[in-house]
């Protein structure tokens, strides 16, 4: 578990406070780009890797604060110690490293990120069923290079974010590619690439799925064990039918009809 866990290491404090909030003004569902279809994994090894990437990469700013991580390391299948020794980076208000009892919070203070990027970052525990797994999945993906922009990055699928490229080490850098529809409009062709990143395409996508199958299991964390329960449900209520066919059967059986 700690080779899993260390193969992507913690990114230094100063580069995760360098993540943003998405703009709360003038939000659009798709920013005009088409979305591509996502399908979450509720695997151990996926949620993982998923936890890793967003322990990581996201949490220096954000909070999962309706999660504990003790519920998540009994949820992806390890140890508490596992979950203390790589996942838990922040301490409590005494300075003390965080109990694995405690919510997914992080040590930016409200004042901090008011005056750092002018609005608390939000919390992403519920992202997944407030944007939807297809949009998170697109817009991991649409980051793109753009100079004009604050942080120096723009995004096909949220134009002008606020949220700088954290991934852009992994992914690299691209460029939108437009083309002409042929009524006027500029129609998102693809990505040309730019500079190269740490992973493959295939493997940032990989990556991306991860994050995104995370954060889905982060907004419904009782989905499977709900949908285990609901099969023995009807189950049941399918045996007791039966059950009771035959007993109005056996009891009618002997009744004259007219």
């Amino acid at each position: 578990m700690k080779k899993l866990i260390h193969s992507i290491s913690a990114v230094p404090l100063l580069a995760a406070t360098l993540l943003a909030v998405l703009p709360q003004t003038g939000i659009t569902a798709g920013g005009g780009a088409e979305l591509e279809h996502f399908t979450p994994v509720r695997t151990d090894r996926a949620l993982q890797r998923g936890a890793r990437t967003f322990v990581n990469y996201c949490q220096g700013c954000h909070t999962a604060e309706y999660q504990r991580y003790s519920r998540l390391a009994a949820d992806i299948g390890i140890s508490e110690i596992d979950m203390s020794a790589n996942m838990i980076f922040t301490t409590d208000t005494e300075g003390k490293p965080t109990k694995v009892g405690s919510l997914m919070t992080n040590n930016m203070s409200s004042d901090y990120a008011k005056k750092a990027f002018g609005v608390v970052p939000p919390n992403l525990a519920l992202v997944s069923r407030s944007r939807g797994v297809d949009w998170l999945y697109t817009y991991m993906k649409s980051f793109y290079l753009d100079e004009s922009r604050p942080l120096g990055a723009n995004n096909t699928v949220y134009p002008n974010v606020g949220m700088p490229h954290v991934l852009a080490d992994l992914q690299g850098w691209h460029k939108p590619v437009y083309e002409d529809d042929g009524a006027g409009h500029s129609v998102l062709k693809g990505f040309q690439q730019v500079t190269a990143g740490t992973l493959s395409p295939d493997e940032y996508d990989s990556t991306i799925s991860d994050l995104v199958s995370f954060l889905d299991y982060l907004g419904d964390p009782n989905r499977e064990a709900r949908h285990s329960l609901g099969i023995k449900v009807m189950l049941f209520l399918l045996l007791f039918l039966v059950l009771a066919i035959l007993l109005k059967k056996e009891y009618w059986k002997d009744i004259p009809h007219n």
